[in-house]
């Protein structure tokens, strides 16, 4: 392929060393070109305790790697003519009919303002308004007490969503760019268009048509330990990452089979919720190259594809304001449907490929999608948080490092 063996090599010495020096339990790189397999590796181990290898079958938790797969099946919608995306969500989601912002430097969830409801696009994109628990602020405060993360078994989705809507939003819709539950409430949307559960609607449009037989909402019957464990170098909550510090054990573990809410999820969150393996994922990634065809078959057309990986920002994720914590880096990088697209590697620090499109997850996963080298590349760990180690940025490095045609 287009690869030089010994760079390579050197990437294989990178996913060993973390390893080695404890920061990762274990990790799986799969990456195609061209559409055929160019270099996988997999080290370590995907349950320390019980010394089971992580390997090309491990499941894990994908996390906002989530994101990219609800924003396609919003898009097969739209490809429909079912709604436009600057359709305000309270078409769908009566909930969110008389909405309120709070007012610029606001000391109190009162103090707010009217607020026009947000468009499907600004959900999409991360401008709605809306926050995350570990987010600094006053609205990601009021989320945390009322633990609005869209965890695993919380219930039916609709019953989230509507709690969700009865706070007011951090700021005016399209006013900035903050990390957000906003796909969560596309989730909601997709259910309430369809008539169809967030679930069912994936695997009947996403997943049977690509072969992703093993990416689900829990974990399968009949999937056994497969199911990674989950580790964090941090003291208490490993996704409170404002608050949370670091302990003297790099690899504590927070969640494992036997015992996880990923094995019977009630709540199917579109922003975080699903679990898969690095071929199932991979078998996503490629669609997204392909222009939305995969596996035979065709998800999206392609001028729908070329639309969602243009960036949909008047600028970077940076110009912005943003105050949040987002999976990539956010100078040179700007924000499409579903991921980040690279605008300018040198402003992002980072070497890459300009019109890059990909996302991560809490868990160190991830992917992204390179049109100019046509290759496609997926990382698979499961430590949280994800601003645990600057794997995503040393690792493009070492991919780029590897090109050589």
């Amino acid at each position: 392929m287009g690869f030089d063996p010994t760079s390579l090599a050197n990437i294989r010495k990178w996913m060993n060393r973390y390893v080695d020096q404890r920061k990762y339990a274990g990790s799986a790189l799969l990456i195609h070109q061209h559409g055929k397999e160019a270099f996988f590796h997999t080290c370590g181990r995907r349950c320390i305790e019980n010394d089971l290898p992580f390997q090309r079958d491990s499941l894990v938790r994908i996390y906002s790697m989530t994101k990219p797969v609800t924003s396609v099946a919003l898009m097969t919608l739209v490809e429909q003519g079912l709604f436009h995306l600057d359709a305000p969500v309270s078409e769908f989601l009566p909930e969110f009919t008389s909405t309120r912002a709070l007012i610029p430097d606001a000391t109190s969830l009162d103090q707010t303002e009217d607020a026009p409801s947000q468009s499907l696009h600004q959900l999409l994109t991360h401008t709605s308004g809306m926050s995350y628990p570990f987010n600094p602020g006053l609205l990601p405060k009021a989320m945390d007490e009322l633990d609005l993360i869209f965890s695993p078994q919380q219930g039916p989705l609709s019953e989230r969503v509507k709690l969700l809507a009865q706070l007011p939003l951090a700021f005016q819709p399209g006013a900035r760019w903050e990390y957000s539950v906003g796909i969560d409430v596309i989730g909601r949307v997709i259910e309430v268009v369809s008539g169809k559960s967030l679930d069912v609607f994936l695997t009947e449009h996403i997943f049977e048509p690509l072969g992703m037989n093993e990416t689900a909402f829990s974990v399968a019957n009949g999937a056994g330990d497969r199911f990674a464990s989950l580790y964090t170098p941090l003291e208490g909550d490993a996704m409170a990452l404002n608050a949370a510090k670091s302990g003297g054990e790099t690899l504590r573990l927070v969640d494992n089979f036997g015992q996880s809410p990923f094995e019977a999820a009630t709540t199917f969150s579109g922003g975080g919720g699903l679990i898969s393996t690095i071929d199932d994922f991979s078998r996503f990634a490629e669609m997204l190259r392909s222009k939305g065809k995969g596996n035979g078959a065709r998800i999206l057309g392609p001028k729908t594809m070329e639309f969602m990986f243009r960036n949909h920002l008047p600028g970077d994720i940076a110009s912005r304001g943003p105050q949040s914590f987002a999976e990539q880096p956010m100078d040179g990088t700007g924000f499409g449907i579903g991921g980040a697209v690279v605008l300018n590697p040198a402003l992002a620090k980072c070497p890459g490929s300009v019109g890059d499109f990909g996302w991560g997850g809490m868990a160190s996963t991830y992917f992204w999608v390179d049109p100019v080298n046509d290759l496609t590349t997926v990382f698979f760990t499961q430590l949280s948080p994800s601003s645990s180690y600057p794997s995503r940025a040393e690792l493009k490095a070492l991919v780029h490092a590897a090109l050589v045609e």
